[in-house]
């Protein structure tokens, strides 16, 4: 990379990581963010503080073509994380879930394009692009659902799975998946897409519609009451960060052999967890029980999706992801720090 590294979104959870990995390895990075969501700014002055001199923020929302511009200008690749995040927001305001998701990513392609140069865009998708995945045949065990077929239940779901989108934002982010991937194909743009499940660790600003490990773990340690949606019995693949950073640094240096590819990103079968079995492992962290109170299911919600990241792991020359149990105590170290509570791991150690 002869130039810095532009990180759309670069002051959110994912983006942050990413950027401070990257000015690790000497490089620049140019944060093109709105600082829409609360808490995020926090994460911009972490990485100004931790990399000074390499961090160059324009404070500016995607959709403003003249900060693009100037963004896209010298970056030698582009990492784009910005995006309506959550399915609940997609339902409220259809509108401006399509207006980011797909004419903000529309317009950086167009911004990479109009400059002529090969210059790599890795897009941040998601698992919601597989639909609601009812197809898929489940029993229903005490505390969690698990695929009848053994393939799936094996080795989750691959990148062969067709498309299907559900709400607005599963169409939104679908949408720009098959844009990005398209601009390899019909331009010639270096570009990459990761579909990714939970992803989770430090510099997450958990909320009830986004990011529910970190979630769950803020709630606990604070002692407020916890809110599922369904049946708790729903599983997802957690990964955390560090593994999700070292997915997309990858795809970046192998992006001339990758280009055009879509790689699923998610903790895989050994970290596949259920709501219900999150909460009991929060609950012997913090040494007292959690309070869970249950809502009707929320749209698109799927019951079971795990990722077969073999593709990704295969292809790019990856290790096996981090167990989410010692992910999980970090995470509730991280938040105990960041919020001033008590450490629960330490409480968990006083109490043995």
């Amino acid at each position: 990379m002869n130039g810095p590294v532009l990180v759309t979104g670069g002051a959110g959870f994912i983006g942050c990581n990413i950027a401070d990995r990257v000015a690790r390895e000497g490089h620049d990075v140019i944060i093109l963010d709105a600082l829409a969501r609360p808490g995020v700014e926090t994460n911009l002055e972490w990485l100004k503080k931790r990399h000074e001199g390499r961090i160059h923020p324009i404070v500016a929302d995607v959709r403003d073509e003249e900060a693009l511009g100037k963004a896209v200008r010298d970056a030698s690749a582009v990492f784009h994380m910005a995006a309506q995040v959550a399915v609940t927001t997609s339902l409220a305001d259809p509108l401006d879930d399509f207006d980011i998701n797909i004419r903000g990513t529309l317009a950086l392609l167009e911004t990479v394009r109009r400059r002529g140069e090969r210059v790599p865009v890795i897009f941040a998708s998601t698992n919601k692009v597989y639909g609601d995945l009812a197809d898929i045949a489940l029993w229903e065990e005490a505390d969690c659902w698990t695929p009848a077929d053994l393939d799936v239940r094996a080795h989750g779901i691959s990148e062969a799975r067709p498309l299907d989108f559900h709400t607005p934002y599963g169409c939104s982010k679908g949408a720009a998946d098959q844009y990005v991937l398209d601009y390899a194909r019909s331009f010639g743009l270096p570009t990459a897409v990761i579909r990714m499940s939970c992803i989770y660790g430090p510099r997450q600003m958990g909320t009830e519609d986004q990011g529910w490990v970190a979630h769950f773990l803020i709630r606990a340690l604070e002692g407020q009451p916890i809110t599922i949606f369904g049946d708790g019995k729903q599983v997802r693949d957690v990964c955390h960060v560090d593994d999700a950073v070292d997915t997309y640094l990858a795809v970046l240096r192998d992006i001339d052999r990758v280009q055009g590819r879509v790689f699923n990103l998610g903790g895989g079968p050994a970290n596949a967890i259920s709501l219900r079995q999150l909460l009991r492992h929060i609950e012997e962290l913090t040494g007292r029980p959690a309070q869970v109170r249950y809502e009707d299911w929320r749209a698109g919600d799927q019951r079971y999706f795990v990722a077969d990241a073999r593709v990704a792991r295969q292809t790019l020359g990856l290790s096996e992801p981090k167990h989410w149990r010692d992910g999980l105590a970090e995470l509730a170290d991280w938040l105990a720090d960041a919020r001033g509570l008590e450490h629960p791991v330490h409480q968990m150690e006083a109490a043995e």
